[in-house]
């Protein structure tokens, strides 16, 4: 896929009108990266509306060999040049299905308490494709509420570990602890026929231990209609127990 189709694809996902004040994040941003070790994990600020890195760590030439000052000048369509081509379509998938689940399922005054996290393989100075774990938490919204402006933590992983493309998102509760709300494998496809869309939202609040009652309060349907998808699921599936399915979709051999 080239880079023009991916910022068509991207600024779709990330598509706003307004111009956020970003300085007063960025200097306490640069505050804290100067107290920091170098480490494994590199951090920016990133703007999806001007497809851009607003701050840089430094520990970024430390983790991948790479020049800050090139990914300054010329922005995230550089970076994703470097993503391994495999991984485009599937990250992309993954960005779209969190801002879709963000903007119709996180309350807009809860967004701020958000946090999301995806994976995918980009090449190093060494021209080697590292695994990159991203973890990223809102700093700005736009006037719909959609985040646009975000503090992206970057972990490079070994390339020998095999990693699936996944995505998660979480939100702090009522303890102050972030609780997992959402979360899909975008490799692989095992429910990608035959299970409808609110089969496919159950089966993932199943996977995150949701009892019927909870299921149904939170898509606001019967719990006797939440037995009943369970049911049909086991029969399309062809597998016994909700236990055997939650079971095999956790092992991230299969997902929907």
């Amino acid at each position: 896929m080239r880079t023009a189709h991916i910022k068509d694809l991207y600024k779709f996902i990330f598509k706003s009108y307004d111009k956020p004040y970003l300085q007063e994040h960025i200097n306490k941003i640069m505050e804290l990266d100067s107290f920091l070790p170098y480490s494994s994990t590199f951090f920016c600020v990133t703007n999806t509306q001007e497809l851009s890195f607003e701050y840089i760590s430094k520990n970024y030439k430390a983790c991948l060999g790479l020049d800050p000052n090139e990914l300054k000048t010329k922005g995230m369509r550089y970076f994703w040049s470097r993503i391994h081509p495999d991984d485009v379509d599937a990250w992309l998938e993954a960005l779209n299905g969190l801002m879709e689940y963000t903007l119709s399922e996180i309350p807009e005054n809860k967004r701020k308490d958000a946090n999301y996290t995806w994976n995918f393989r980009i090449k190093n100075a060494d021209g080697v494709y590292v695994n990159i774990v991203q973890n990223t938490t809102p700093l700005v919204f736009d006037s719909t509420g959609k985040p646009i402006i975000g503090l992206a933590h970057y972990t490079v992983l070994s390339p020998n570990i095999k990693m699936e493309i996944t995505a998660s998102a979480k939100l702090l509760n009522d303890k102050q602890e972030y609780e997992t709300i959402y979360f899909n494998n975008f490799s692989q496809k095992l429910l990608s026929e035959g299970i409808s869309n609110r089969e496919r939202d159950i089966i993932r609040l199943l996977v995150l231990n949701h009892t019927s009652k909870e299921i149904s309060e939170k898509l606001n349907i019967s719990s006797h209609t939440v037995d009943t998808h369970r049911r049909n699921i086991l029969k399309k599936l062809n597998v016994s127990s909700t236990g055997e399915l939650v079971g095999m979709l956790k092992t991230k051999q299969h997902w929907l």
